[in-house]
């Protein structure tokens, strides 16, 4: 039988427990509708927990937080010392049943070991897994020890829980470097036991910008949002002349440096607009100490100032102490250590397995996390590679480094790579991984001209017109997927809808059958995701082209495990209304049920009747479609963009898209105002559609 619950525990701190947490939580989330975080010790019940915290807010979990703990460390090392862990035991029996009975799965989080007393005969987490009937995931660390010695670990953990009557589930081994792997992987593979084995990677244990913010109570001074996030790799002190000190620092540094050093100020201001010095992350003043006035106008006159300063009450020495004794966290607006936790994650552990052996049957619910989740692990599947030509926007870069920490696909930039290079760096990101391509200047450009002069000479097109149109990156990006360097590409960010798909219509064209290039949203509800059409390209579809949306729409829905049902939408249901615009509806669903008889589809058709089960009992009783459709065809683009914008404003719902369909290859549109969370999702979506 499968298990409805699991229990993930380490024994000491910076094992990698989060990490497993967040790995197994979406794993569950991506297949379940209702799972349930909980805790069964806490260090603190007057603070906030920070793992449940940040579980609850990133996962979006319908839980409170008062559910998801049993009990602190003082109530239950009392209830130990006064013999009363038999009662101890069955009050976190008593919670965590709740909890099973209510969630289709509760995966629980243990204590460090280290937190409880050590005269304890028995591992804590391992008796209360035991009662909870729950699997037993132990999470060991591999930094700092020989392979031997976590050879040793694991085998000793898996001793003791067999000695004590537990059920092992899989052991994670995290932070193993290269040589720990090899020695394990041989000396392990002739235990009957699963072992994950997860690799060390170094920005994960990097401190950031918040938790220095957090840890010295520093005040900023100059702080964007989105340098929060920031990682530091080292710590410097200002202590040598400017010349000297230059020499000294490195990429991710965080200078500490009294505010009155008005020289070293100006060398690390420019340094940072300099390309021949590192990019530091962070400056801080000692003593709560500001700038001059006269440096701090000069640097507010500075384009695209991206370098944070903070101030701290503690002198220079004793800056540098704590922050030396500073902790990494994950939080919940770490969106790059995030996305490189599950990317190793996924990238290290067999998804599969996990799901076979854990209960995760599959209901008719669809979050939007569900489906981001579902969308992340198609495309990782069947890893392609999109080219992105907007490498001059900002969110591009940031969604590009998501996409290659979350392994979804591999990048292209077009650009010119030193400044696409200077540009994610001062940023603070790493797009090593990425492809940079300078167009202008690629050996490509002369096999692209000729191409592109050949397949349009007919039409008047002069060599010089097809090298003019290769200079604009979408034409040239286009290209790229026609002749095979890449798989998709995504633009729009900085572009308008018809810079993107003039280019797929000239050179990609339209699939075979297929004769106009339509789109579609994914709207993604509470519990269901939605398939819109078309509400971005065609203005006023005939009926031939109203057909061809719908198959296209039903195709795109299927290749993203929606089942179609289509709805041929319009003021009037079935034989009740009459006129040109009804009349064009009706006909258009008679040339698709021709086309594929065995594709359910109903029109003309009202939204209510179609989405409402009572309604349709009324109006349409005898059909397959009425009150169960999940694709949506509108009968003019007015229609369908107004419709597509009232629902996500006035429901909370996400809307994926537009998703370009019937072209040859995936090429899609972004909107001028899209969020770094589109572009990822856009990304994927291509991805996905290149494997199909």
């Amino acid at each position: 039988m499968k298990t409805k619950s699991l229990f993930i525990s380490a024994a000491e701190a910076n094992a990698g427990m989060l990490l497993v947490s967040m790995g197994m939580m979406e794993v569950l989330k991506r297949n379940l509708y209702r799972v349930a975080f909980f805790r069964p010790i806490i260090a603190n019940s007057e603070k906030q927990d920070r793992d449940i915290e940040f579980m609850i807010g990133h996962f979006d979990l319908d839980i409170e937080y008062e559910q998801s703990y049993g009990f602190d460390i003082e109530y239950v090392e009392n209830m130990i010392a006064n013999n009363k862990i038999k009662i101890l035991i069955n009050q976190l029996i008593e919670k965590f049943k709740a909890l099973e009975d209510e969630y289709d799965f509760v995966l629980c989080e243990g204590i460090r070991l280290s937190y409880l007393s050590a005269n304890l005969p028995y591992d804590l987490n391992m008796k209360i897994a035991q009662n909870f009937s729950s699997p037993f995931i132990n999470v060991i660390s591999a930094k700092d020890e020989s392979a031997k010695e976590v050879y040793e670990s694991i085998l000793i953990e898996n001793e003791k829980l067999v000695s004590q009557g537990g059920t092992h589930f899989a052991t994670f081994v995290n932070r193993l470097s290269k040589e720990q792997k090899e020695f394990l992987e041989e000396k392990l593979q002739h235990y009957n036991y699963t072992t994950f084995m997860l690799d060390e990677v170094e920005e994960l244990g990097l401190v950031s910008i918040e938790d220095v913010l957090e840890s010295l109570g520093a005040k900023p001074l100059l702080l964007a949002d989105k340098d929060h996030t920031r990682s530091i790799r080292g710590v410097k002190v200002a202590a040598l002349s400017l010349d000297n000190f230059l020499d000294h620092i490195e990429d991710d540094d965080l200078v500490i440096v009294p505010a009155d050093r008005s020289d070293i100020i100006l060398g690390l201001l420019g340094a940072l607009y300099s390309k021949n010095y590192p990019n530091i992350s962070c400056i801080v003043f000692p003593f709560d100490m500001r700038a001059h006035p006269n440096i701090k106008k000069l640097v507010e006159g500075l384009e695209d100032f991206n370098l944070p300063v903070l101030s701290v009450d503690d002198d220079t020495y004793q800056t540098a102490k704590k922050i030396s004794h500073i902790r990494s966290r994950i939080r919940s607006n770490s969106d790059r250590k995030i996305a490189l936790a599950l990317g190793l994650f996924h990238s290290s552990v067999d998804v599969t397995f996990i799901e076979q052996k854990i209960q995760t049957t599959q209901s008719d619910v669809m979050t939007p996390l569900m489906f981001e989740y579902k969308l992340f692990a198609l495309a990782a599947a069947n890893k392609k590679k999109i080219v992105l030509p907007e490498s001059n926007d900002e969110r591009i870069l940031r969604a590009a480094e998501i996409i290659l920490h979350r392994g979804v696909a591999e990048i292209i930039l077009i650009g010119e790579e030193e400044k696409v290079k200077e540009t994610y760096l001062r940023l603070g990101l790493d797009l090593s991984e990425a492809e940079i391509i300078d167009h202008c200047n690629s050996e490509l450009m002369r096999e692209f001209v000729e191409y592109f002069y050949e397949m349009r000479k007919a039409k008047g097109l002069t060599r010089e017109a097809a090298h003019d149109a290769m200079l604009h990156v979408n034409y040239f990006a286009t290209m790229m997927v026609e002749l095979g360097y890449a798989d998709g590409m995504v633009s729009g960010a900085i572009h308008s809808t018809g810079d993107t798909i003039r280019p797929a219509l000239q050179i990609i064209k339209t699939q075979k059958g297929v004769e106009i290039v339509s789109s579609v949203f994914f709207m993604c509800l509470d519990t269901k995701v939605l398939v819109y059409g078309d509400c971005a390209v065609n203005q006023d579809p005939s009926a031939e082209e109203l057909a061809q949306i719908a198959l296209s729409s039903a195709k795109t829905a299927a290749a993203f495990g929606i089942e179609p049902k289509v709805a041929m939408l319009s003021y009037s249901t079935g034989e009740s209304g009459s006129g040109a615009d009804v009349e064009k509806v009706r006909q258009a669903t008679k040339i698709v049920q021709q086309k594929d008889p065995q594709l359910l589809i109903e029109g003309p058709i009202q939204y209510d009747a179609a989405v409402n089960k009572l309604v349709a009992q009324k109006k349409l009783p005898n059909s397959k479609v009425a009150g169960e459709a999940n694709v949506f065809i509108f009968p003019d683009l007015n229609t369908g963009n107004n419709t597509y914008k009232a629902v996500q404003r006035s429901s909370n719902a996400v809307a994926i898209g537009p998703v370009l369909q019937g072209l040859r290859k995936p090429i899609n549109d972004l909107s001028r105002g899209c969020l770094v969370a589109d572009i990822v999702n856009t990304v994927a979506i291509t991805a996905i559609q290149a494997g199909r």
